[in-house]
């Protein structure tokens, strides 16, 4: 007995409800994984009346269900569609209601620029833990540079731009060139090179990275690691300015100032009259970047937080019960849209039979049928008073040929006596005795002279 009461007091312990065991389930879930990045296919997309998106992501062998609530989707700057491949940043949950292991998503964007996004994030998080994009790394400009230099195509308009502007600006200030590819394979070891000649020569005071505007891919080379490094390493302040205002680079960050686009680069690096007005542009791009490193230290301490209070956060209480509403909204739309197709086929089966029986129909039911009964009996007369004369005609040659008058035709007579009798024997007859003779046209009253009985 010592033996058995230890376990089954172990077992007991172990005994869970169902909405304790999804709820430690759940809880697993979101603290051991956090947050994960995925890409698939989008499938069974809904966007309810409540504003939250559910769907599921899939790929060659599997899928899974997810959420997307409004807070977050508002934020997706394009309209997803079933058949879509996508990006997504998702935190591994369970829908405790019914058990079911889901993903509730908190960003989106398109698979083909996304897994770019994604080594984008994964090198900027590596090299910013290196400290590489430290504040205090960075260095001011020269107000009165002696030189600039210019790392970029020696064939793109960016080149143009910017000599447009340092004429404009300071037409004395000395520029030199250091041609290279902005784009391609090959561009990433020519950047590299070009930054390190800039530094090995030591003629200018500081120096502007950039191209124009592009795609993703075609900026990818200055998002490479070994572009960033050089940016880094090098003993000229280096200003970037890769593509428009609205583009991002490793090299912004690894950079002593980003400039918004190659123009605004020079006009940053080029002495004027305004240089008040220059250093306050400095400044706000300093405070920017400040801001934007304030803001991400703050966003990874509430994720902490909030992974802490997960369990007491409301906010997840309401998400499931507003993916329950939602739930529980289909299934009674659903159930409305049955109850009305019932009742719409039910009111035709009635308007059916309602027609079937209506008076004006069985009236021209029954007019065609007294038709059809008066064409039969027509018909019928037609055929019985054929009959008749046929059968008239066969009796009529029947008769006509027993009849005596076709035998008085023939030359022979009926000999009756006045009384109507039929004389047939001799011996009926008397001498003087009158008779009438009946011939076949016409009739003689004789008198018999002489009676022969032979």
């Amino acid at each position: 007995m010592n033996h058995l009461e230890p376990a089954s007091q172990s077992r007991q312990q172990q005994i869970f409800t169902v909405t304790r065991l999804n709820s430690a389930v759940r809880m697993i879930l979101e603290q051991d994984l956090g947050l994960v990045w995925l890409t698939g296919e989008l499938s069974n997309l809904a966007m309810p009346s409540s504003g939250h998106w559910y769907f599921s992501l899939k790929d060659m062998s599997a899928q899974v269900r997810c959420a997307m609530f409004k807070g977050n989707n508002r934020r997706v700057p394009f309209r997803p569609q079933d058949g879509m491949q996508v990006l997504v940043q998702a935190r591994v949950s369970l829908y405790e209601p019914r058990g079911d292991y889901q993903l509730i998503i908190e960003s989106m964007q398109p698979a083909g620029d996304g897994m770019l996004a994604l080594r984008f994030e994964e090198l900027k998080r590596r090299l910013g833990a290196e400290g590489l994009f430290d504040e205090g790394r960075k260095r001011p400009l020269p107000r009165e540079p002696r030189a600039v230099g210019l790392v970029t195509s020696a064939t793109g308009a960016a080149l143009h731009d910017m000599l447009t502007v340092l004429e404009r600006r300071a037409p004395d200030l000395p520029v030199f060139i250091y041609p290279t590819q902005v784009q391609g394979s090959a561009a990433t070891a020519q950047i590299v090179s070009a930054i390190m000649l800039a530094n090995r020569r030591a003629e200018v005071d500081v120096l502007i990275v950039g191209r124009g505007g592009g795609s993703l891919e075609d900026l990818w080379c200055f998002n490479e690691e070994a572009v960033a490094r050089a940016i880094a390493g090098s003993a000229i302040p280096v200003v970037s300015a890769v593509g428009h205002e609205v583009d991002v680079t490793i090299s912004d960050f690894a950079a002593d100032l980003r400039a918004p686009t190659p123009s605004a680069a020079a006009e940053l690096v080029a002495p004027d009259r305004s240089t008040r007005a220059q250093r306050l542009v400095h400044l706000r791009q300093r405070l920017t970047q400040a801001m934007s490193r304030h803001q991400v230290a703050a966003r990874h301490g509430f994720v902490l937080l909030q992974k802490r209070l997960d369990h007491q956060d409301p906010k997840r209480r309401l998400e499931q019960q507003s993916q329950r509403l939602d739930e529980l909204d289909r299934r009674l739309q659903q159930h409305l849209r049955d109850r009305l197709h019932q009742g719409e086929r039910r009111l035709a089966g009635l308007a059916m039979r309602l027609q079937a029986r209506s008076p004006e129909k069985r009236l021209a039911i029954g007019k065609r049928r007294h038709q059809l009964a008066e064409e039969r009996l027509h018909a019928l007369i037609a055929k019985r008073q054929d009959l008749a004369h046929h059968r008239l005609a066969m009796l009529g040659a029947r008769l006509d040929g027993i009849s005596p008058l076709a035998t008085l035709g023939r030359g022979y007579a009926i000999v009756r006596t006045p009384s109507g009798e039929v004389i047939r024997r001799a011996s009926q007859v008397n001498a003087g005795q009158t008779l009438i003779t009946t011939l076949a046209e016409g009739a003689l009253r004789v008198r018999v002279d002489e009676v022969d009985n032979r």
